[in-house]
């Protein structure tokens, strides 16, 4: 049997029970007073709707999340959800357009939703004492037409990376590549006690002075791992973020770049080696649409 084939994807009823199931787990919560008390089912109302007795409420479980105010059946989103958590790679709004056979327009949104779910909010530094975090960048797309016999990667959009060995990933889309750029994210976001490892790059080159250690392989004369000294690790994360941004999604441009880089970094840090299943990495998802009311506009609009 296909995992496609759980109730949940096909019909409307069993998509609430198991969104209420998984945003609910002790019951109805009223999303104006946040309230478990005296909250009734409305009966011969529209599907999953409640009413909530101290402030005479009417809600359902997708009010204040990324699916509210959505015409799209709740059963089709939770298949959307599912096949974004368990693509690798991703997947594109033209293949989910035909899957779900929506129109353009429709996939294109709520694959904007679904990633606005998987964005981590205000996390604390990754590392510490004992752990290694790699730090590195990378360039993708094109902010502007390349000039004639120009080198280097200026016209190119820039995503920083810091990915905790054994441990998660967290990515930037960044302005550019200098060290004024990139020393206040890396020193807001990893730990002080943390080992760092980089390449030979100039702009890393005083992480020494925040960082209990740091240091850094020499990419230019061909060496990618001394003993425990490497940044193969990001390098990997890079090797699917850019296999994903290419092959998949193909083109993307910079107003949008800051919630493709959340969607690879969701996936890197609900992976099967830290024991995250599909299932369960579609689960987390689902956790995370609370709170995020994404409108169109909004999805449309500059980070």
């Amino acid at each position: 049997m296909s995992v496609l084939s759980a109730a949940y994807f096909h019909d409307e009823a069993a998509a609430y029970a198991e969104l209420e199931a998984t945003l609910w787990p002790n019951g109805p919560v009223c999303p104006r007073c946040g309230g478990m008390e005296r909250i009734t089912k409305v009966k011969g109302g529209r599907m999953g709707l409640y009413r909530c007795g101290p402030c005479k409420r009417q809600f359902t479980v997708k009010v204040g999340t990324v699916f509210e105010s959505s015409h799209v059946p709740l059963h089709q989103w939770l298949q959307a959800v599912y096949l974004m958590c368990s693509s690798k790679k991703g997947i594109s709004s033209h293949q989910l357009m035909r899957v779900l056979d929506v129109q353009y327009k429709t996939a294109w949104f709520m694959t904007h939703r679904i990633r606005e779910a998987m964005t981590a909010g205000n996390l604390p530094p990754i590392g510490g004492a004992g752990e290694v975090v790699e730090i590195d960048e990378t360039f993708i797309g094109q902010k502007r037409e390349k000039p004639k016999n120009a080198r280097g990667y200026a016209h190119k959009h820039a995503v920083l990376t810091l990915v905790q060995r054994g441990g998660s990933s967290r990515s930037f889309h960044v302005d550019g590549t200098k060290a004024a750029d990139l020393l206040p994210i890396i020193k807001a976001n990893v730990h002080p006690e943390t080992s760092v490892m980089t390449d030979e790059a100039g702009q890393y080159v005083t992480l020494g002075k925040h960082f209990t250690e740091h240091d850094f392989v020499r990419h230019g004369k061909g060496e990618y791992g001394r003993g425990e000294t490497h940044t193969n690790t990001v390098e990997g994360f890079y090797s699917v973020f850019k296999r994903g941004m290419k092959g998949v999604y193909q083109h993307c441009s910079e107003k949008h770049l800051h919630r493709y880089v959340a969607e690879f970094d969701f996936r890197y840090n609900n992976r099967v080696k830290l024991g995250v299943d599909d299932e369960k990495r579609t689960y987390n998802a689902l956790r995370g649409v609370v709170g995020k009311r994404l409108t169109y506009r909004r999805s449309n609009a500059s980070a």
